[in-house]
């Protein structure tokens, strides 16, 4: 493997038949410094780890290992690369058997069978002529859909539930039939292994073979009403299916495939896409129904857990569309014990920034009864009242005890302590620790005497160096620039090399990278170098010389652009997207090429893996039309220097008033004839002016 990112396995991969995939998740799972550490002594030095290098002879380390990227790099003989590169260059390895290697170690299967090229080559074929298995699921989804529209009782089911044929066919509703192979109808062949991997078909056990001697087959849904889901790219990858009466189970869902697990995937989360942002925040339920009824009577704004606990994950994944969620439960004792775990799964994303709510409805109804009970301005008000999670988890520490006695404060503090340290560093944890504090009478400082280990610093958070002070956190996304400190000055980052529009390296910036073309809006930042004080709008004539493209000193290099800047530290740092608001992901996602498009597939690629690793990215990011530019952002970061969030956060700050201004502009020729732009252009400059006074 040559090259810094690996680029020559490409070829390696597709000719032994390894899906990318599965490369991609095998390098997400491996640990770099870990194999590499089983040849080379490697000791920690700054962000990274430090030792000699294996490929050639020398005496003092220039052997560098990135946890953070995953990959390797010797600065004396330019050797580089990730885990499966490493044991094919070090070990001796074919690509096949480091895979291969790799995979038995973290306890995965190589999906390729040791069979000879012929072999091989015949089943890529015959897999290229079967569906995949989300084809297949949609197939079936339509055969569903089909069948719904030949069953009056299935049909009379959903009026009777007050669906109307609209949002039946948004959601993609249909019937299974009664009959234990109703999807022979549907699917010609129906001993095609897709069937089962995809969760359709069920095969009995050794010994229960018809009279022809083979495997007993049958349809997993029979006689029910039929809930398609989706993932987040619109794609079936499952079913709910609910009987048409009290038979048991009343839901049985899809098992889990390899495109459907219950504890990442949410209900009704693709059709919710828009109506996320117009509601301005994500309803949880518990069932399919209540996702379909509440869509039909206004709230499209709904997504439910597919009969689990809700998970991080969906947390997660949710705050990647709002920046608030409403978990709607029923009052009973399992109401309580689900919104429970939904708590815990929420607290470490609650950040300042976002609203975690709970909405407990009288034990005599769920989501889908009290709006047609009280209608749905009843249940907006009903979930306008929902519990803050603040309030929520002092009643989850409270509960069952009693706070009149010393022993039931203790007990209180002592509950309260693991659901607190979950919370990210921040206003609201701060304000809780005061109220925790003043529920169980005890002073602030005293109670985190209590919670800190004894060698601990003092601070808010016992894995969060913090100054009991001031609060500033010892954060993974802080620069390393300790080392330099020390020397008594802090000297400029290194200078960054652009690729002109042939890929090549150069130290003037091409077309695509210049800071007055690569930037979203071609404005200088507010709060740069020599910047009027005063508010800046795009319409207001600049001088010459703010208009001038930045200028280079002899021998130096142009910094990178601030979207350049953003794009390296998600990259690396993926896991920092769901920092962002739902407002910020919607300004990179709609950012010009290349980097709107990048930051979409990395939204995508969190959205279907969750964070990876650089190497695990890397793998991801072959053929897309915009992997040299990604790749080279990369390779421009120097060695043991960590993203800056703060330089980041202030780079958005920077972005979301310039494109605010530009669409005042846009605004101020309407606004005299048009009462909405005039409205929308107040907003705007109220929130302006509220940025502004808060600096």
């Amino acid at each position: 493997m040559s090259g810094q990112d690996g680029s020559s396995a490409k070829g390696t991969i597709h000719s032994v038949s390894i899906p990318q995939s599965f490369i991609q998740e095998l390098l997400a799972r491996a640990d770099v410094v870990d194999i590499v550490g089983r040849f080379v002594q490697l000791k920690k030095g700054g962000a990274n780890f430090m030792g000699l290098c294996p490929f050639h002879g020398e005496k003092s380390p220039s052997f560098s290992v990135s946890p953070a990227k995953q990959f390797y790099h010797c600065f004396g003989c330019g050797k580089n690369g990730n885990a499966i590169s490493f044991l094919m260059d070090h070990a001796g390895m074919t690509f096949v058997e480091s895979v291969k290697d790799l995979a038995q170690q973290y306890g995965l299967q190589v999906p390729e069978d040791d069979v000879s090229q012929q072999d091989r080559a015949r089943a890529a074929q015959a897999r290229e002529q079967q569906a995949t298995l989300t084809s297949v699921l949609e197939k079936a989804a339509q055969g569903y859909i089909k069948s719904l529209r030949g069953s009056e009782k299935a049909i009379n089911y959903f009026k009777s539930r007050g669906l109307s044929g609209e949002v039946a066919k948004t959601f993609g509703l249909g019937y299974a039939p009664e009959g234990w192979r109703g999807l022979a109808s549907v699917f010609p062949d129906y001993n095609d292994s897709l069937l089962v991997e995809s969760g359709l078909v069920i095969t009995g056990e050794a010994g229960e073979e018809n009279a022809q001697g083979e495997a007993k087959r049958y349809d997993r849904f029979r006689d029910r009403v039929m809930f398609p889901i989706r993932n987040v790219k619109g794609e079936c990858i499952g079913f709910g299916g609910r009987v048409l009466n009290d038979e048991k189970p009343k839901y049985l869902n899809s098992p889990e495939t390899p495109v459907f697990s219950k504890g990442r995937e949410l209900y009704g989360l693709f059709e919710a896409r828009t109506a996320l942002r117009e509601h301005g925040y994500a309803l949880v339920t518990e069932g399919y129904m209540d996702v379909v009824a509440l869509a039909q009577m206004g709230f499209a704004n709904t997504v439910a857990t597919l009969g689990t606990a809700c998970t991080a994950e969906h947390v997660q994944k949710l705050f990647r569309f709002t920046d608030a969620v409403v978990f709607s439960f029923d009052g009973d004792s399992a109401g309580r014990r689900a919104a429970r775990k939904a708590l815990d799964a929420a607290l470490p994303f609650a950040s300042d920034v976002r609203s975690v709510k709970f909405l407990f409805l009288p034990a005599e109804h769920d989501p889908d009864s009290f709006i047609r009970a009280h209608g749905k301005d009843g249940f907006a008000e009903y979930v306008k009242k929902a519990t803050p999670l603040s309030k929520f988890m002092l009643e989850a520490a409270a509960d069952g005890c009693e706070l009149d006695s010393a022993e039931g404060r203790a007990r209180m503090a002592s509950n309260a302590r693991p659901l607190w340290g979950l919370l990210p560093d921040g206003a609201l944890k701060r304000q809780l620790l005061a109220e925790i504090a003043e529920q169980v009478l005890i002073d602030i400082r005293d109670l985190m005497d209590l919670w800190q280990p004894a060698n601990a610093k003092p601070g808010y958070n016992t894995g969060v160096k913090t100054s009991f002070k001031t609060g500033i956190k010892n954060s993974p996304f802080k620069k390393t620039t300790q080392s330099r400190m020390q020397t008594g000055s802090i000297q400029e980052e290194p200078p960054a090399y652009y690729p002109d529009d042939m890929g090549h390296y150069a130290m003037e910036p091409g077309p695509e990278s210049s800071f007055e073309t690569s930037s979203y809006f071609a404005n200088p930042p507010i709060d740069a170098p020599g910047a009027s004080s005063q508010p800046y709008y795009p319409n207001i004539d600049r001088s010459a010389s703010a208009k001038r493209a930045p200028r280079r000193s002899t021998g130096r290099l142009m910094p990178a652009s601030r979207e350049d800047r953003v794009l390296r530290l998600l990259l690396t740092e993926p896991q920092a997207w769901d920092r962002l608001s739902s407002d910020e992901h919607a300004l990179l996602t709609s950012l010009p090429t290349p980097h709107g498009p990048l930051f979409s597939w990395l939204e995508s690629q969190l959205h279907e893996h969750g964070p990876q690793p650089w190497a695990a990215l890397r793998e991801g990011l072959r053929e897309h039309q915009h992997e040299q530019h990604a790749t080279a952002q990369i390779a421009q970061i120097p060695e043991g220097i960590e993203g800056d969030w703060t330089e980041v956060r202030s780079i958005l700050d920077q972005l979301l008033k310039l494109r605010d201004q530009r669409e005042m502009n846009e605004l101020a020729a309407r606004a005299a004839t048009d009462p909405a732009a005039l409205e929308r252009y107040r907003e705007l400059a109220a929130r302006l002016m509220k940025i502004g006074s808060a600096k």
